[in-house]
């Protein structure tokens, strides 16, 4: 009987071998005949190696050598947080902070030496965006939102436990490009239709902009934004494969089955500020809802000439909000080039555009909503600071429904269920678990947004101002965002130079 199980394993151990050697020896073959790879040419086989590693190198250092602070776009302390809030656990901490104040661009509050009481603090109010102006204001409860992710680029139950999650925490859930689907309905919650460059859900068969949709769409959602751009690809339209266009995403697109999904660079309706104007104004006449604008900034005039623009031609023309992405945005995939280097961070962009606001006289009537990478509660308090009244997060909420930063967002791989459309790893995706995770983030973030604002000696998150923040320039000196961007007159008639 050993000698049988013994001649069994030799024979079977000596197939594998022969195997192994086979393959080497077609490796080596293919290697040293190809001519693409140098590596490969000149090392046949080992070579391979390299590229092995240079591909699983930064998961290896995601969770063996990068540290706490170290990684981008967020780094673990940052994702450890989110994890922490959206499950509920707190977000205590031991024996001090690794966060190092010494670095230029760290966020310091200025703590009140008398803060505010319990029984003296009060809950954050709503605002009414479009009051006056539409038929149907949107009441917004929330300063924590879902920022723009289109059903395509995310997947079913990733858009299915947004809404459920918005609808628990009440806070509003944007569309993005890609249309309005059954899924953002589901939980019942605020839904912001945003209008990109293609008319995505909201176009005739020519692919132009259909009222008779807008009408429709109108009885469902709570407002209307049209994206100029975002702060990871502005100039560039999105762009979903071929593979991820089904009949479901081709019927809510209005666009045909297994063809690639590219959206122009920009509206060809929308020529410039009066043509912007007019859309406006024509989308809230049409469906009596809010409309706002969402855009990345690359310099001042845009802004300027936006707000030169209102005083001409009247406040029935102005966006009811608009929203700023910074130059750091960027759920999804973009080019490279565009993701690093063009628009503003929101840092900057964000003073300046609520400035120009300010000079023209028109704060008052466009609320603002900051985006680009703000996903704890300190950066939505400074841009509470800087002058926004909302602050939109994707990637946060990305992090709240489980996203480990395995960056294969265009890839249709995402091993948490969230960008992909394979079924396979989208079922590790609970919609029951994870929509009570989205409601504990946004809870959790505007409750710690109003716990700083109490430490400032304010009563709730809405009474922030510049002074209540310090940016540190160098190691050991800091300076007051009022000092830096300091509040101009109102109104006046000049633009930024």
């Amino acid at each position: 009987m050993s000698s049988a199980f013994d001649f069994i394993f030799f024979s079977i151990a000596t197939m594998l071998g022969v195997a192994v050697v086979g393959l080497i020896a077609v490796w080596f073959i293919q290697d040293i005949t190809q001519k693409k790879h140098s590596i490969l040419r000149n090392y046949p086989v080992v070579g391979r190696l390299r590229y092995f590693f240079e591909i699983q190198g930064k998961y290896f250092r995601q969770y063996f050598f990068a540290n706490d602070r170290d990684e981008m776009p967020f780094n673990r302390a940052t994702r450890a947080w989110i994890y922490k809030n959206s499950k509920n656990k707190g977000s205590l901490v031991g024996f001090g902070s690794t966060n190092d104040l010494r670095q230029p661009g760290s966020i310091i509050f200025v703590n009140a030496a008398f803060p505010i009481l319990e029984e003296d603090q009060l809950p954050t109010p709503s605002l009414l965006i479009g009051n006056g102006y539409c038929t149907n204001p949107f009441e917004a409860k929330s300063i924590i939102n879902i920022s723009g992710m289109s059903y395509g680029a995310i997947s079913k139950p990733a858009v299915r436990a947004l809404s459920l999650g918005a609808a628990q925490a009440g806070c509003w859930l944007n569309t993005g490009e890609g249309g309005l689907s059954p899924y953002h309905l589901e939980g019942n919650c605020d839904v912001i239709m945003q209008i990109g460059t293609a008319k995505y859900g909201i176009r005739d068969e020519q692919g132009n902009f259909s009222p008779q949709r807008a009408k429709e769409l109108s009885q469902v959602v709570k407002a209307f934004e049209i994206k100029l751009s975002q702060g990871a690809k502005p100039g560039k339209g999105g762009l979903l494969p071929a593979t991820k266009v089904g009949p479901e995403i081709a019927a809510i697109r209005g666009i045909p089955e297994n063809q690639d999904s590219i959206s122009p660079n920009r509206h060809k309706d929308i020529n410039n500020i009066d043509d912007l104007l007019d859309k406006i104004h024509f989308i809230r006449e049409l469906t009596g809802r809010p409309v706002g604008i969402k855009t990345a900034i690359g310099g001042w005039n845009f802004i300027n000439e936006l707000c030169d623009s209102i005083n001409r031609r009247g406040l029935d023309y102005a966006p009811d909000f608009l929203t700023i992405d910074g130059g750091e945005g960027g759920s999804g995939a973009a080019p490279q080039t565009l993701i690093d280097h063009v628009s503003l961070p929101i840092a900057e962009a964000l003073p300046r555009v609520v400035d120009a606001l300010i000079q023209s006289g028109l704060r008052s009537r466009v609320y603002v909503v900051a985006a680009g990478k703000l996903v704890t509660s300190a950066e939505g308090a400074w841009a509470l600071c800087a002058g926004a009244d909302f602050v939109n997060s994707a990637r946060g909420f990305m992090f709240s429904l489980g996203c480990i930063q395995a960056m294969r967002c265009h890839l249709n791989t995402c091993p948490t269920g969230i960008t992909t459309h394979d079924e396979r790893l989208q079922n590790g995706l609970v919609v029951e678990e994870k929509y009570v995770r989205v409601a504990n983030y946004a809870r959790n973030v505007s409750k710690e947004i109003n716990m700083i604002a109490h430490s400032c000696g304010l009563q709730h998150a809405r009474q922030f101002r510049r002074e209540h923040v310090r940016i540190v320039e160098t190691a050991g000196k800091s300076v007051a965002l009022n000092m830096l961007y300091p509040y101009p007159d109102s109104p006046k008639k000049t633009t930024i130079s």
